[in-house]
């Protein structure tokens, strides 16, 4: 069973605002990334959120899809919420995650489908969505690659254990999985992009 992890524990300095709150087509960025998800077949979804973030937890608990888990270590980087979205997940019959991040809110179902559809025949412990050669998320990290990830350098993250394990790039035709929204500047281009200005 592959289970998935939402990354929303950043501190969104960049941005001024919580990113997973934004509208992306009418919803919050992460409404849209649990809709999604569960389109895509997957079972739940386990939301990384920093601590005080009670306007999110509603958000996840409205969606009814998925569950929050707080990361009181948030401010020591990516990895500490990956680590502790994996401790929540990890469990008997549990033989893949797959790792999203709240601000890349476009990636449509069938790239996700696609994902796993690979993923089940592919012998390769990391699997990453692409467009047109570039690679973006969700990444899919098999259960071989958990310990690894627990005992990686904070300082590199999770980029170390991918340098160093076979990983397949896996072709999506989806450009969302590229949608890194940051900035305000890449909001408004988003949002640009979403009503054709």
């Amino acid at each position: 069973m592959t289970r998935a992890i939402v990354l929303a524990a950043g501190a969104s300095t960049r941005m001024g605002r919580p990113k997973a709150l934004l509208q992306a087509r009418g919803r919050t960025f992460i409404r849209t990334i649990l809709d999604v998800l569960r389109e895509a077949g997957l079972p739940d979804a386990t939301v990384v959120v920093r601590p005080a973030q009670d306007e999110l937890i509603a958000e996840v608990d409205a969606s009814g899809f998925g569950r929050t888990v707080v990361n009181p270590r948030a401010d020591e980087g990516q990895l500490s919420s990956l680590i502790a979205g994996l401790d929540a997940i990890d469990e008997p019959g549990v033989d893949a995650v797959l790792v999203t991040l709240v601000d890349v809110p476009l990636v449509a179902a069938p790239a996700i489908r696609q994902l796993l559809a690979r993923a089940a025949i592919s012998t390769a412990p990391i699997l990453r969505a692409v467009h047109h050669g570039a690679h973006g998320h969700p990444v899919l990290f098999k259960r071989e690659t958990f310990a690894a990830l627990r005992a990686a350098n904070p300082a590199e993250g999770a980029k170390a254990v991918v340098r160093a394990a076979r990983v397949e790039d896996v072709e999506t035709g989806d450009p969302g999985v590229l949608e890194d929204v940051d900035t305000p500047e890449d909001y408004e281009r988003l949002v640009g992009k979403m009503t054709g200005r």
